[in-house]
């Protein structure tokens, strides 16, 4: 486990991860809880990569808990799937990730879940060749559906993650 999930789980027991549920405030610490009587709030988080028009938000902050969209490798100025296959699209998902977690003050290393739905398990392989260069230590946790079809027609693979913020 890497050493920044390690803390968040074990910083202060279960606190930690209780402060985040509880949906404190953006720039508050994770171990101190929320007053008496505040209600969780959550945050729409805007990033790299944003088509403009979707009814949804890129990614959704509740406390020190981040939520993020699947991603699908779509070019935002031609809003078509980027050429190359698995490898690319794979790619292309996990570097918007990355910029999407920095610009909500997270990274790669504090993704604690990830869901990896694929057109066909046989891009199985070429989605993890990929996928482990990106989380080449103690990676999240994962479940990899083959879905079949997904929303974007061509597209060959859609990710979605769960990361904290520290």
């Amino acid at each position: 486990m890497s050493d920044n999930r390690r803390n968040f789980l074990t910083q202060g027991g279960k606190s930690a991860l209780a402060a985040g549920l509880l949906g404190m405030g953006a720039g508050a610490a994770c171990a101190a809880p929320p007053p008496e009587g505040a209600k969780p709030t959550k945050q729409a988080i805007s990033g790299p990569g944003e088509i403009p028009g979707l009814p949804f938000s890129p990614a959704i902050r509740f406390g020190n808990l981040l939520f993020v969209s699947g991603q699908m490798a779509i070019d935002p100025e031609t809003r078509k799937v980027v050429e190359g296959g698995i490898g690319a699209e794979t790619r292309y998902i996990l570097e918007n990730f990355k910029r999407l977690l920095e610009s909500a003050d997270s990274s790669l290393d504090r993704v604690l879940k990830c869901t990896v739905f694929l057109s066909s398990a046989a891009d199985f392989q070429g989605m993890n060749e990929v996928y482990r260069t990106f989380f080449p230590s103690d990676p999240p946790a994962r479940s990899t559906i083959a879905a079949g079809e997904l929303v974007v027609p061509g597209g060959h693979v859609e990710i979605e993650c769960f990361a904290y913020v520290d």
